[in-house]
């Protein structure tokens, strides 16, 4: 496991040295290289938790993958370049009817500079490109987007983002250090319930410099300033090509 591998992988040309400046820049280059895909969950190849698994899968093989694998090894990535980076349990509260939700989103709590940020490089569609200041009601815009955290007594962090008609819950999560082999469980759930969103859904995301590419089941989503392309692959030759085109991703 090398790092100047993984950081290639991602497209980080600088000299990490540990400040808050670099954090944000290694997250939203991260977000931009690695994509968001649970494709051998669909394809039903079993995922492991193993950090040096997911290496040879995101920085070996070019792949990407989910909130476990992915916060996985941008901990990993963090503590190798000397950030002090804890795993969180976190719950997903965005589109979820059946509230509320169960833990199953890894994130992760980085010192940077004398202060705490909330990094997450695991979500699938919209998401904070750069580390959030973990600091209560103090909104933080990032473009068109804003986000501010706010405490619950019984949920403890509360993420939320901003939108057309007000503030809505993201994610949630409480301060207890997670090790890799607690998200075991959640993760196999995720692998393989019947109602599992992963195990039913085809979804690639990745964000791009002007907005971000998305694939949800057989429909493409190329989000940008002027609108969005919509279109759906007519052969299985058609979509593999545009898996590579828009996100790098060669099965």
């Amino acid at each position: 496991m090398d790092v100047q591998a993984y950081l290639d992988r991602i497209g980080f040309a600088g000299r990490p040295d540990g400040s808050v400046q670099t954090l944000a820049k290694l997250q939203e280059l991260h977000l931009m290289a690695v994509p968001y895909e649970n494709l051998d969950i669909i394809q039903g190849i079993p995922l492991s938790l193993k950090v040096e698994d997911i290496y040879a899968k995101i920085v070996g093989r070019g792949r990407g993958g989910y909130c476990f694998e992915l916060n996985a090894l941008f901990g990993w990535l963090l503590r190798e370049l000397g950030y002090d980076a804890t795993n969180y349990f976190a719950r997903f509260w965005r589109d979820e009817t059946n509230t509320p939700p169960k833990r199953r989103h890894h994130v992760l709590r980085v010192e940077a500079e004398g202060d705490v940020y909330l990094c997450d490089v695991g979500v699938g569609g919209v998401v904070p490109r750069r580390p959030l200041l973990l600091q209560e009601g103090v909104e933080q815009p990032q473009g068109n987007e804003c986000y501010r955290f706010e405490r619950d007594p019984e949920f403890g962090w509360m993420l939320m983002e901003r939108k057309k008609d007000g503030w809505s819950r993201l994610f949630s999560f409480t301060e207890e250090p997670q090790f890799a082999k607690d998200y075991l469980m959640a993760s196999y759930w995720c692998e393989h319930a019947p109602d599992s969103l992963f195990k039913n859904n085809r979804i690639v995301a990745k964000l791009t410099e002007d907005g971000r590419n998305s694939v949800w089941n057989g429909e493409f989503r190329l989000f940008r300033p002027d609108g969005v392309q919509v279109f759906t692959p007519e052969s299985d030759q058609e979509d593999a090509a545009a898996l590579e085109t828009y996100f790098g991703i060669v099965l």
